[in-house]
């Protein structure tokens, strides 16, 4: 069985000598937009210069706004959970079914017959009187 050559100091530095004077890439490649006019950039792993995660990240369509939404499929990329950025259909489907079921959601209340607004905090599940808080007991009935 052959043994891999052994490592000499001298010849690592000056292989990282000659290495340091390659050209790196500095400006990324844009990977995609989304619907809220986002831009995403990724510059690729590169193994042989020590990188092994590539550099992720996006333009929001507003420079000055802080409270930036963006898709799931696009932060899931951003966080490197899935390797391949999304493809336009897949994000524009599940916007599709997002709008769904907000529209499900308000016909909901509808039929419900008023509309209440959802109060914030911990508690978000909404009253109604055919809801029971403990059960087996009536709403109006306390323990």
């Amino acid at each position: 069985m052959a043994q891999p050559p052994p490592r000499s100091i001298i010849g690592m530095i000056f292989r990282n000598f000659i290495n340091s004077f390659k050209p790196r890439q500095i400006y990324g490649n844009l990977k995609g937009t989304d619907y809220f006019g986002n831009k995403y950039y990724e510059i690729p792993a590169d193994p042989s210069r020590g990188k092994r995660r590539p550099s992720r990240w996006f333009v929001p369509a507003t420079k000055d706004d802080f409270e930036q939404e963006m898709p799931a499929e696009w932060e899931a990329w951003l966080r490197g959970r899935r390797t391949e950025p999304p493809a336009e259909e897949e994000v524009a489907r599940n916007l599709a079914i997002m709008q769904m079921k907000k529209q499900n959601a308000i016909e909901v209340e509808k039929k419900a017959g008023k509309m209440t607004p959802m109060p914030k905090g911990i508690e978000t599940f909404p009253k109604r009187p055919e809801y029971e808080i403990m059960p087996g007991k009536p709403q109006n009935q306390k323990t």
